[in-house]
């Protein structure tokens, strides 16, 4: 890895033995025609299974990867560290079941141009291939009129591919009160308040495996990080 790359690529790992090894090896393959000076930093969290291994059996084979850990299950956590590690200008963050390098080489290209400060791969929108089971889609939906209703959010989408300036966004990742699920979101909606440039492109979305929690355990933690978010953007301010 040199040590300005142009791009860092920040991966949420969690209980992931089963596919992290050849996403990983993948994604460098189908990086390798951009040319980029990149690194992928492996944002473990919690993990029960052989995923701390297996990270640091690629970071010590390839120079590029690089692992971090917070020790306990925290998505938004592992997402907001592995943001405030990135070396890179440009930040991707990225699914380890997506790794999706079209949404990549798209995003990098509107962020260049000089216009642009946060680039959302949204599922809902026109154009977008959601390809989950129907539940999954059908809360996707529900969530995110929870945030237009509660939080004045503008988009239509805010978990999953994102890519934006590290010197822009960095700040809003260090305000952001919550984390969990709900730490992409506030991110997201936060960016919209302050009036950056911020484009939504269509992305397709197909599981590779099923989610590594289930979908209602999370309902309560998620109802609960929304009205913690409510309180601090609408009246704490």
């Amino acid at each position: 890895m040199s040590n300005n790359p142009d791009v860092s690529i920040v991966i949420p790992v969690y209980n992931e033995e089963a596919i992290l090894h050849a996403a990983v090896v993948d994604l460098r393959e189908r990086l390798k025609p951009l040319d980029w000076h990149y690194e992928i930093i492996l944002a473990e969290n919690g993990s029960r299974d052989r995923t701390v291994e297996i990270a640091r059996e690629l970071t010590s084979k390839y120079a590029e990867v690089r692992t971090l850990s917070v020790h306990e299950p925290n998505y938004g956590l592992a997402m907001r560290r592995g943001i405030l590690d990135a070396k890179a200008p440009i930040v991707l963050c990225d699914e380890i079941d997506l790794c999706d390098t079209d949404f990549h080489q798209r995003a990098v290209e509107l962020l260049r141009d000089g216009e642009t400060d946060m680039v959302i791969g949204s599922k809902l929108i026109a154009g977008a291939a959601d390809e989950r089971p129907w539940a999954r889609h059908a809360a996707s939906i529900v969530y995110t009129g929870m945030l237009r209703a509660l939080l004045g959010f503008k988009g239509t989408d805010t978990h999953g591919l994102k890519a934006f300036r590290r010197a822009t966004l960095t700040p809003i990742a260090v305000a952001c009160v919550v984390d969990k699920d709900v730490f992409a979101s506030e991110f997201v909606i936060r960016a919209y308040r302050q009036g950056l440039a911020i484009r939504e492109i269509p992305v397709r979305v197909m599981e590779k495996r099923p989610p590594s929690i289930n979908l209602t355990k999370r309902v309560p933690g998620v109802l609960k990080s929304i009205a913690k978010l409510t309180y601090a953007i609408r009246i704490h301010r």
